[in-house]
């Protein structure tokens, strides 16, 4: 199931993601980098598609790795999923779930399902990261 908010056709919206994966090959930075060159408009519609992972959308937003664990999670998952968050990461007792709202990166860090923290931006993971560390 792919979502396509703002109307653009599929079959348009798939040959812009192969040209982007072509331009790029299997490298994260230049993936990004090319992403940075399309409109906001389409850009989102692929963050919200089955067309890139939810590790690409990650990627795009904060230019790391969450480590090997979050990102084969992330890589397995479409970014689909994002609109409803998932969980990314457990360190120690505590859930990092990543989600969009609607056009922006969220990171939420939860304690058996209550919120603790909630971040938005593209210093969400790090400020996310930061809380755990000086709450554990």
């Amino acid at each position: 199931m792919t979502a396509v908010s703002q109307g653009t056709p599929y079959r348009e919206l798939a040959k812009l993601a192969d040209s982007l994966f072509k331009a790029s090959g299997d490298d994260e930075e230049r993936l990004a980098s090319h992403l940075d060159t399309v409109s906001t408009d389409l850009r989102h519609e692929l963050f919200v598609s089955d067309l890139l992972n939810a590790y690409q959308v990650f990627y795009y937003f904060f230019r790391e790795s969450p480590g090997d664990l979050g990102k084969e999670r992330m890589i397995l998952a479409p970014a689909s999923l994002l609109v409803h968050g998932m969980a990314i990461l457990e360190v120690d007792y505590l859930e990092v779930i990543f989600s969009m709202d609607p056009d922006e990166p969220v990171i939420t860090v939860r304690d058996e399902g209550q919120v603790l923290a909630n971040y938005r931006g593209k210093t969400a993971y790090r400020d996310a990261m930061q809380f755990i560390d000086e709450s554990l």
